[in-house]
Formats: structure tokens, C-alpha cells, sequence
């Protein structure tokens, strides 16, 4: 499963997934495919990744629209 979200909540803040994946402490490689749904997120990355962009879950998940409260750092 494609997480869209998940992509474009890094692309608005433009940070490459290198970054990302510093920040969860994986490969660039296997952040790439948790966008791509290549590989299941753990709840453990969900939420280190819900906390970094201030929104829900959810909203990472495409389960909202409505990104609400992800402001832009």
C-alpha cells in the first residue's frame, strides 16, 4: 500500500529521505520503501514520524484528508 501522505508531508517541507531515515535510524533504502508500501511501518516509526511532523497517524496513513494540525517547520 502507497502511502501518498506519507511522500508529499516530506516533499512540502523539502527534506530528502536521507533525513528521514537518520531520524528513525534505518537505510535511506528502507524508508524508501515504507513510502512506496514495499514493507510494513512499525508502529514505532508511525509515531517517531507523527511526532517529527506534528500531525496524526492517520493523516501519515491516508485515513484524513486533513492534515490539521501539521504545521510546516
Amino acid at each position: 500500500m502507497v502511502f501518498k501522505n506519507l511522500r508529499s508531508i516530506r516533499e512540502d517541507r523539502d527534506i530528502r529521505q536521507r533525513e528521514i531515515a537518520e531520524l528513525l535510524h534505518i537505510s535511506q533504502n528502507t524508508y524508501s520503501q515504507y513510502e512506496t508500501g514495499a514493507i510494513a511501518l512499525t508502529a514505532e516509526v508511525l509515531i517517531t514520524l507523527a511526532d517529527y511532523y506534528h500531525c496524526s497517524v492517520d493523516y501519515l496513513l491516508d485515513r484524513t484528508e486533513d492534515p490539521g494540525f501539521c504545521p510546516k517547520r
